[in-house]
């Protein structure tokens, strides 16, 4: 794997983690009670961005070295994936 195709991954995985982090512990304008005039009661009185950016980073990381090293031990290939014999024979 080069370094290009390490740091797509590694992006992949950090906003697909990130996408799935950001709805965890939301506090609601409704919920709080406090609702600014012009805005939705669903939206968000205290997101916490930076202790979920800080986490994303951290579980993105542990998922990448194991995919990585997935990737890298040769466990799984690409012709793994090859249902309708369409690429040529690794060997």
């Amino acid at each position: 794997m080069a370094i290009t195709s390490g740091l797509v991954l590694f992006a992949v995985i950090w906003f697909m983690t990130f996408l799935v982090i950001i709805p965890i512990r939301i506090e609601t304008q409704g919920e709080k009670g406090s609702i600014e005039p012009g805005t939705h009661a669903g939206a968000p009185e205290n997101h916490y961005l930076k202790q979920k950016a800080l986490i994303t980073t951290g579980v993105s990381c542990l998922l990448w070295a194991v995919i990585a090293g997935i990737i890298l031990s040769g466990v799984i290939s690409v012709n793994d994936f090859d249902w309708f014999d369409r690429l040529p024979d690794p060997s």
